[in-house]
């Protein structure tokens, strides 16, 4: 937890949206570009219909953007979205190499005493 509420929301928000395995899908798809529902839910195996309530969670969690360009839609990956997530995942790395390293340290002592 963070001292800002605003920010535990979007971090709860972007792992419940990565939680589903069509949403990680769908960000995928649309990983090298734009792409519409339908070429999305095509991509995806999905119906339109379900690829638009996962875009839905997407947004709403940050990690999606859509734009639309004429009389289509266009979703593409919020990179600043993903922002909270890694943040969050950073965390835990100086804790992790700190204990990786005392243990590689404490073993190569251990090889040279015996």
């Amino acid at each position: 937890m963070t001292a800002d509420p605003a920010e535990d929301l979007a971090l709860d928000q972007a792992l419940h949206a990565l939680a589903d395995a069509n949403r990680r899908a769908i960000l995928a798809a649309v990983r090298s570009g734009p792409r519409s529902v339908g070429q999305i839910a095509d991509e995806v195996g999905l119906s339109q219909q379900t690829a638009s309530h996962h875009l839905r969670v997407l947004r709403t969690a940050g990690l999606a953007t859509g734009t639309k360009v004429g009389t289509r839609h266009l979703f593409a990956v919020n990179t600043d979205g993903l922002a909270a997530v890694r943040a969050y995942l950073d965390d835990f790395w100086p804790t992790t190499l700190a204990a990786l390293k005392a243990a590689v340290e404490s073993r190569n002592t251990d090889d040279h005493d015996g």
